[in-house]
């Protein structure tokens, strides 16, 4: 049985010594972030310049910080689940949506700051205070220890999935694009693939012209940075809306199915945590976004939902007609 995969006696280096020691780095890596997270709600300001908009609205940076800290709890809560025996018994959705938006919100992370990192490496510039003469909103540390501490999550707890998934539900992506049944796509996965693809025609031109050096839309410092990441959302669109279609309709038959599927996966969550964490923000604070930028976010939510649905829409249809492999 599945089971028996996750719990399985082995040596410090077999496969449950791995995921152990993988758990302990996702568990380790997180405590920088909720120890600062903690520091902020008891009224300490570590980490906080004194002329910081943070300390102008410390009521919403509270909830804020309230919020982020049980998110980054769950990171510690989905390590056990990935890694005990009991965790094969959490049913599917209630550990794939989690999972799924830990992705989404992680990824952009872990392939962004190492850019800005290059960016500033090659002489360009960032959308710092040190950069742009503004009031520093943290001190910069502070971003290296928590996107540092982010990267390692994504990182282990990526890993860790990725074992859980192969083997809890890796039937049901085997094999290539070609062995997929070409009617078994049906209506809902194709009409949902198209309308994602329509919908994210405005935030993927919003987000290639702010890429290309247009700045019109645009309330962030015109720094260099900020157009490799508009760049990198564009990028995240293209791959939800890809793997959307590739899965809907089938027409890249030599593809292995666990392409377009993880395609579907990550872009779809990039793009609609993404999408909806910036709207909120820009709802509470209504001056952090122009009217284009909240285009931009509700049209990157809709997108990733829509690809997401096409994406569950697939699995549970594999899920009907496949075996679950027994071992």
């Amino acid at each position: 049985m599945t089971q028996s995969l996750l719990a399985q006696p082995s040596g410090a280096l077999g496969p449950s010594g791995r995921r152990a020691l993988l758990r302990a780095v996702a568990i380790v890596s997180c405590l920088p972030y909720l120890g600062l997270k903690v520091a902020w709600l008891a009224g300490s300001e570590i980490g906080v310049p004194a002329g910081s908009s943070l300390l102008e609205h410390r009521a919403a940076v509270a909830v804020a910080n309230g919020v982020t800290l049980l998110m980054d709890a769950c990171v510690i809560v989905l390590a056990l689940v990935l890694t005990r025996p009991w965790g094969v018994r959490v049913p599917a959705w209630l550990l794939a949506v989690p999972v799924w938006v830990a992705t989404g919100l992680l990824a952009p992370i872990m392939t962004g700051y190492p850019l800005q990192l290059l960016v500033r490496l090659f002489g360009g510039t960032v959308n710092s205070a040190g950069d742009t003469g503004g009031e520093p909103f943290l001190h910069d540390w502070v971003f290296g220890v928590v996107y540092g501490g982010f990267i390692v999550q994504g990182l282990a707890l990526g890993t860790l999935f990725a074992l859980y998934a192969r083997d809890r539900w890796g039937h049901l992506w085997r094999g290539r694009v070609w062995e997929l049944p070409r009617a078994s796509g049906g209506t809902v996965q194709r009409v949902g693939a198209v309308t994602a693809a329509v919908v994210a025609l405005v935030p993927l031109t919003l987000h290639l012209l702010w890429a290309g050096g247009v700045t019109a839309g645009l309330n962030d410092a015109r720094t260099t940075d900020v157009h490799v990441l508009q760049a990198l959302d564009a990028l995240f669109l293209l791959a939800a809306v890809g793997g959307a279609l590739a899965l809907a309709f089938r027409r890249v038959p030599v593809l292995p199915v666990r392409v377009p599927l993880a395609l579907a996966w990550v872009g779809s969550g990039a793009t609609a945590c993404w999408g909806a964490w910036l709207g909120l923000a820009s709802l509470v604070d209504p001056g952090t976004a122009t009217g284009w930028l909240h285009l931009a976010h509700a049209g990157r939510m809709l997108t990733g939902i829509l690809v997401a649905a096409v994406g569950a829409h697939f699995l549970a249809q594999r899920s009907a007609v496949l075996p679950r492999r027994r071992t």
